[in-house]
């Protein structure tokens, strides 16, 4: 994300945290994790410098406030994208998938990942910059059973947060350092998932060359 765009979430969070204090936190990480990209690697340590640091909370509520806050919002937001992914994601990929070079192969794929892994993908994901935000709705789509996936989905937000919202707290009013810091591990993670799509559409594109005409499109 471009450190403008960043500066302008920054003055927004600011006026929303002042105005409505750890509600803001849950409505601003619910959105994040609903499928919609505002940082919480500035959102939660920002939350711990305003809510905690500046008035003079210690570093435990920082934790505690932050995990529990951050991770209420991210769960609500995963809720929701679930559910959507549930409800609606895969009679949508059926019917579209096949312009997105998604076809019945790779839905039965993703079935059986989630199928082995479950609900610890969700656990784990929490903990990973950009793909945190995206998980909730694959999740879905493979119907993960919902209560752990939601559980589990919490718990690694509440880590998550509350480290994060530590950090504010100790950096305090040079909050943004602690994020110029993490902004480098961006950057592997956004070319692995890059070289993971390229991967993918270039063996689509083999196989789709491959496969004779007539062929079974789930082979």
């Amino acid at each position: 994300m471009p450190v403008w765009l960043e500066q302008e979430i920054v003055r927004i969070l600011t006026d929303l945290f002042q105005t409505m204090g750890w509600g803001g936190v849950v409505g601003i990480m619910a959105l994040e994790s609903a499928n919609i990209p505002i940082p919480s690697e500035v959102t939660m340590p920002l939350s711990g410098w305003l809510l905690v640091q500046a008035r003079g909370g210690s570093a435990w509520e920082a934790i505690l406030l932050g995990g529990w806050w951050g991770g209420v919002g991210c769960t609500l937001g995963s809720w929701v994208s679930y559910e959507i992914g549930a409800r609606g994601g895969r009679p949508f990929l059926d019917r579209f998938g096949r312009y997105l070079m998604i076809n019945p192969h790779d839905l039965v794929n993703a079935d059986r990942w989630f199928s082995r892994w479950g609900a610890w993908t969700a656990f784990i994901a929490r903990l990973l910059p950009i793909i945190r935000t995206f998980i909730s709705f694959p999740a879905g789509v493979s119907h993960v059973p919902r209560n752990r996936f939601l559980v589990l989905s919490f718990l690694g937000s509440f880590i998550w947060c509350g480290a994060l919202a530590y950090g504010g707290y100790v950096f305090g009013a040079r909050w943004e350092e602690l994020r110029s810091w993490m902004r480098p591990f961006d950057i592997p993670i956004a070319l692995v998932i890059v070289l993971g799509l390229g991967f993918y559409l270039v063996h689509h594109i083999r196989r789709g060359i491959r496969r004779p005409s007539g062929g079974s499109p789930t082979a």
